[in-house]
């Protein structure tokens, strides 16, 4: 296995952090700083950055109803951290993020390669959410919203354009949106160019994966047949 990969599936970190890991020199191998091409036998021994890894065999895929107040980071340093909140025995992280107090579906995963996947922007995965906003919502606004909006985009320090995105009404101050983009704070952003403040926010689906009944706060193993969708 190749080393990016192992460390990856050790549920460290995703595989793209662990590349880092290995160009900085951070990652030994048998005690010795580790070549950018490796493949790990069983008999070796890796650490990174001072931890030693143990390689998990069997890989993890937890959906989380994230209620609002957690905050998405593996970080140990940060209070109500969604690794604390889960508690799960082993070494997890999560796929993306979503805002502390925004609810809903989050993944958590020890595979590296379905992060990489999922989080590539290219790739245009579906996400859904249920919005609610501070007052009655009208066609213009839906429709601004569906369009596109130029909202900012800190990572490039400029405006960028949104993309076109189906949004449906559910009653007075309430609608569903589907996005293929994962700008920061972006359905937040785009709500404020219309003059709404959004009052409550739910992710309910990523790609095939449906929230559905599962309660706020609480988890489950993703099923055999949710786990190969995510691969296609």
């Amino acid at each position: 296995m190749r080393l990016n990969q192992y460390i990856s599936s050790s549920g460290f970190c995703s595989r793209r952090q662990a590349e880092r890991y290995i160009t900085a020199e951070k990652v030994l191998v048998n005690g010795e700083i580790a070549p950018h091409v490796y493949f790990v036998e069983d008999h070796d021994q890796v650490e990174v950055d001072g931890h030693k890894i143990k390689h998990t065999s069997q890989e993890v895929y937890i959906m989380l109803n994230k209620p609002s107040g957690i905050t998405c980071t593996a970080s140990p340093t940060i209070a109500n951290n969604i690794i604390d909140f889960v508690s799960y025995p082993e070494r997890i992280f999560p796929v993306g993020r979503l805002d502390k107090e925004t609810e809903g579906l989050i993944l958590l995963t020890n595979d590296g390669s379905i992060v990489n996947e999922l989080m590539k922007e290219e790739n245009n995965h579906e996400k859904e959410y249920i919005v609610t906003v501070d007052k009655k919502i009208t066609d213009t606004f839906l429709d601004g919203l569906s369009n596109g909006v130029d909202i900012y985009n800190p990572r490039k320090k400029g405006y960028t354009r949104t993309n076109p995105c189906p949004v449906t009404q559910l009653d007075e101050y309430s609608f569903r949106m589907t996005l293929s983009q994962g700008l920061n704070r972006q359905i937040r952003r785009m709500c404020r160019r219309f003059q709404y403040t959004v009052t409550h926010l739910q992710r309910v689906r990523i790609k095939h994966i449906q929230l559905g009944s599962l309660d706020r706060g609480q988890w489950r193993y993703l099923t055999t047949e949710e786990i190969a969708g995510l691969n296609r």
